[in-house]
C-alpha cells in the first residue's frame, strides 16, 4: 500500500509518500511545498493544489491520509489553513484517490503511544520507523509522515475489523 500523508498550511504544506508492506514501511518521497509570504492567497493555493495534484500523479498512493483541523485561537490562520486544506483535498478527489482523516491525537497514539507527544517524540518515532538517516525537516514534514503512519496502522486494524 502507497499512503500520502499530508500535514496542512497556507505557508507550509508538509507531505510525505510511504510504502507499508507486511508491517514494514519504506519512505519514498517527502519534504515541503512552501508559498512564499506577501503574495496573494489565491496564487498560493493554486501552487498546493499544483504541486499536490502532481505529487499525487507521479506516486499513485492508494490512500491520502490528513490532519484533521483544531484551531483555538487566531481565527485569520484557522481560515487560511482551511482554504488550504479544501485544495489538497479536492486534489486528492480529483485523482480519485480516497481521503483518511485523523487528529492529531489519534496520530501522536499511533506513531509514539502516547496522544500527547511533542514535536521532538514525533519526529524521533519517525525517523526511527521509516529508518530515515536524519529526522524529517520541517515539522510539517514530520507530521504528515506520522499522518501516513498513522493511516498505515489503523488501515490494518480495519482489515482485521478492530477499527
Amino acid at each position: 500500500m502507497i499512503i500520502m500523508g499530508i500535514d496542512p498550511g497556507l505557508a507550509t504544506v508538509g507531505f510525505g509518500i510511504v510504502s507499508y508492506s507486511k508491517n514494514a514501511f519504506n519512505a519514498l518521497e517527502y519534504g515541503a511545498v512552501l508559498t512564499p509570504a506577501h503574495t496573494k492567497v489565491e496564487d498560493r493555493l493554486e501552487e498546493i493544489y499544483s504541486n499536490i495534484d502532481e505529487l499525487i500523479k507521479s506516486a499513485s498512493p492508494n490512500a491520502v491520509s490528513i490532519e484533521k483541523l483544531y484551531f483555538n485561537t487566531n481565527e485569520k490562520t484557522a481560515v487560511n489553513v482551511c482554504q488550504a486544506r479544501g485544495v489538497i483535498l479536492l486534489a486528492a478527489k480529483k485523482n480519485n484517490i480516497p481521503i483518511f482523516e485523523y487528529t492529531p491525537l489519534q496520530i501522536k497514539q499511533a506513531v509514539t503511544g502516547y496522544g500527547r507527544a511533542d514535536k521532538k517524540q514525533i519526529m524521533y518515532m519517525v525517523t526511527k520507523l521509516l529508518s530515515l538517516k536524519e529526522e524529517p525537516h520541517p515539522d510539517d514534514t514530520a507530521d504528515a509522515l506520522a499522518a501516513a503512519i498513522c493511516h498505515a496502522y489503523s488501515s490494518d486494524s480495519m482489515l482485521f475489523g478492530l477499527k
